[in-house]
C-alpha cells in the first residue's frame, strides 16, 4: 500500500504542504553552497524570466545576491520551465536531510510539473557535484491539501519552527538567524518578490498594518507545537 500523501489530490487554486527527504534519510544539503543552489532554482522557477536575467546582468538580487544562479548562465534560464503566476510559494525551510514548502497552485497539475522540474534539476546538480548516481530523494514528494486558513497559518508555524532541532544541537543562534528559511522574510529582515507572504501576513494586521511582533509571538510562543502530529495539528481538518 502506498504511504500516506503519495497519492495526491490535485485541485485548481489549491494550497499544499509539500515535503520530501533524502534517500535513507541521508543529507541532501552538505554545505552552504548546496542550500544556495536549491534556493536559486526556486527563485528562477518562480520569477519572471526577464527579472531573473536582469538581476544577473546587473548583479542585483536583493538578499540572494551571493546565491549561485545556475552558474549565471543566462542561456540556461531561457531553457528552464517557468512557474511564475502558476505557483505561489508561501513559506519554506531547508533542513540538512529534508525540505518543506507551503504553496498554492493555480492550475490543477502545476505542482506536479513544478516539483518534477525542481527535484530533477537539483538531483542532477547534487549527483554531479558529489560524483554519485541513483535517486537523491527517498521517494516521490509528499503533498497534503490544505483546506482551511487555520491549518495554513499553523503550517507556516511548523515550517518556521523546523530549525529548533538544530538549535538544540548547538547549530545556530536563533530561529530568525537561520538562513535557509523564509522566517526572516516574515520578520521584515529582507524582502523577496518570489515569496508570496500576504497569504499569511493579512492574518496579522492591526488597522491595516502588519505587526511583526504578533507573527513572531505566534511562531515562538510555544515551540512544542512544531510537531504536525501534535494536538493542535490533529484538530485541523486537512482532508475532505
Amino acid at each position: 500500500m502506498p504511504s500516506k500523501n503519495i497519492i495526491k489530490t490535485y485541485v485548481e487554486n489549491g494550497f499544499y504542504h509539500i515535503y520530501n527527504r533524502g534517500v535513507e534519510k541521508r543529507k541532501i544539503f552538505l554545505d552552504d553552497h548546496d542550500y544556495c543552489v536549491f534556493l536559486s532554482y526556486l527563485k528562477i522557477y518562480l520569477s519572471p524570466k526577464e527579472e531573473s536575467i536582469e538581476n544577473i546582468v546587473n548583479n542585483r538580487d536583493n538578499h540572494y545576491n551571493n546565491f549561485e544562479i545556475i552558474n549565471k548562465n543566462i542561456t540556461e534560464i531561457y531553457t528552464l520551465n517557468n512557474f511564475y503566476n502558476k505557483i505561489d510559494l508561501i513559506s519554506y525551510v531547508l533542513m540538512p536531510n529534508h525540505f518543506h514548502l507551503e504553496l498554492k497552485q493555480i492550475g490543477k497539475k502545476d505542482i506536479e510539473f513544478f516539483m518534477r522540474s525542481l527535484i530533477t534539476k537539483y538531483s542532477k546538480y547534487f549527483n554531479k557535484k558529489y560524483s554519485r548516481v541513483g535517486p537523491l530523494f527517498q521517494s516521490r514528494y509528499k503533498a497534503v491539501l490544505i483546506q482551511n486558513t487555520e491549518y495554513l497559518l499553523y503550517l507556516s508555524k511548523y515550517i518556521h519552527l523546523n530549525p529548533v532541532e538544530l538549535l538544540l544541537q548547538g547549530q545556530g543562534q536563533s530561529l530568525e538567524e537561520y538562513p535557509w528559511s523564509s522566517y526572516p522574510v516574515y520578520l521584515n529582515r529582507y524582502t523577496t518578490s518570489w515569496l508570496k507572504v500576504n497569504f499569511i501576513k493579512t492574518n496579522f494586521l492591526i488597522n491595516g498594518v502588519y505587526l511583526v511582533e504578533n507573527y513572531k509571538k505566534f511562531i515562538e510562543q510555544d515551540k512544542n507545537e512544531k510537531d504536525p502530529k501534535s494536538k493542535e495539528f490533529k484538530n485541523l481538518k486537512i482532508d475532505s
